[in-house]
């Protein structure tokens, strides 16, 4: 959804959509998904939905909320339904144009989990053991590591596959679980067919963001984040404690921009000339980090104002955004089940007869 798109307009675009598959020679296929959480936060923003918003206008990109993959962590019901809508609503303000892209929540498309199911097959059990990121969340919830925890990867292949995406934009954090999603792709087609696509990994400028504490990447459950769609207040009360250069304990401390975690928001939110600003008043100790921080807290606000505007819209206006994920999800399973069926027919299920 463009900057300047009101409500209005974007009921008008999708009322009487034709559900039809998008399809483009010269544009390469995306495929990315973001887990429905809670608020998103700016490290999720500057690592992901930014780079989202741009590559729409040069790709074939699609967009899912994964629901599935959420539930491998204890959650409640309506929890998580409240949490799939806010994702879809957050994703629309923040300049995802369903004119462009496909945005739609995983579980509306059943073949990614039947995809799931035959991709396990090509899946040893010692590489899923390998995964870091399984490591790490069986850290964080013992009491709750479950089998869809371990074959995470696995589902997150058949989500790319499906749509045979290209390019899958990832951050650090994710580039071994797409290495292992090449590997099960190539195992795949090399017992039944080179029928699937074996993506490229995408990792975009600001895909690993840290916290407001500076010790560790932004993350919710860390609570070391500030969300793009809290009010400026809300964002301010986390800013003005948040880590700096740890040198300047004082005023009068000269200080290092290229170490200060504030000072690398500033880049991504901050003009030149207020960029200019923070890196020679901190070097030469001629302003204070909470002047700093103040001066970075309105280009943070430049930039979230208006999403936060679209995205009030949206809530007054529920029908449309659901009207929007229905008309994706017919186009993405008119793909879904095109690749699926391909699939069983490689594999020899699905159908029954002689010979």
């Amino acid at each position: 959804m463009g900057p300047g798109l009101c409500i209005a307009q974007l009921l008008k675009r999708i009322t009487g959509a034709v559900e039809q598959e998008c399809e483009s020679v010269s544009k390469k296929r995306v495929f990315s998904g973001i887990q429905p959480s809670g608020d998103i936060h700016i490290g999720n923003y500057l690592g992901a939905i930014k780079n989202w918003v741009k590559l729409q206008d040069e790709n074939e990109c699609f967009f899912c909320v994964v629901d599935y993959h959420a539930i491998t962590s204890p959650y409640k019901p309506e929890e998580l339904r409240t949490r799939v809508f806010n994702a879809c609503a957050d994703l629309l303000a923040c300049g995802i144009d369903p004119e462009k892209s496909q945005l739609f929540i995983q579980s509306m498309v059943p073949e990614h989990t039947e995809l799931s199911w035959i991709l396990s097959s090509q899946t040893s059990f010692g590489d899923l053991e390998r995964m870091t990121q399984f490591k790490d969340k069986a850290q964080q919830q013992r009491k709750h590591v479950n089998a869809g925890l371990f074959s995470y990867p696995v589902l997150q292949t058949a989500d790319i596959s499906l749509y045979k995406a290209e390019l899958v934009p990832v951050g650090e954090d994710q580039e071994q679980h797409l290495e292992l999603a090449r590997e099960i792709i190539r195992r795949f087609n090399g017992r039944f067919g080179e029928l699937l696509l074996e993506p490229k990994s995408l990792i975009t400028r600001g895909a690993r963001i840290m916290g407001l504490n500076g010790e560790s990447k932004m993350s919710k459950s860390k609570n070391n984040y500030a969300g793009i769609m809290e009010e400026p207040e809300e964002i301010w009360k986390k800013l003005a404690p948040a880590k700096t250069d740890e040198n300047r304990k004082r005023l009068s401390d000269s200080g290092d921009p290229d170490k200060c975690n504030i000072f690398t928001l500033h880049r991504f939110f901050s003009t030149e000339q207020d960029q200019r600003w923070a890196a020679e008043g901190c070097r030469a100790a001629a302003m204070g980090c909470v002047d700093c921080k103040k001066r970075l807290m309105k280009g943070l606000e430049r930039e979230f104002g208006p999403i936060r505007k679209r995205r009030q819209e949206l809530e007054k206006e529920p029908e449309c955004v659901i009207n929007i994920i229905k008309r994706s999800a017919a186009a993405c399973r008119g793909i879904a089940s095109k690749t699926i069926q391909e699939v069983r027919e490689a594999i020899g299920t699905g159908s029954i007869r002689q010979g």
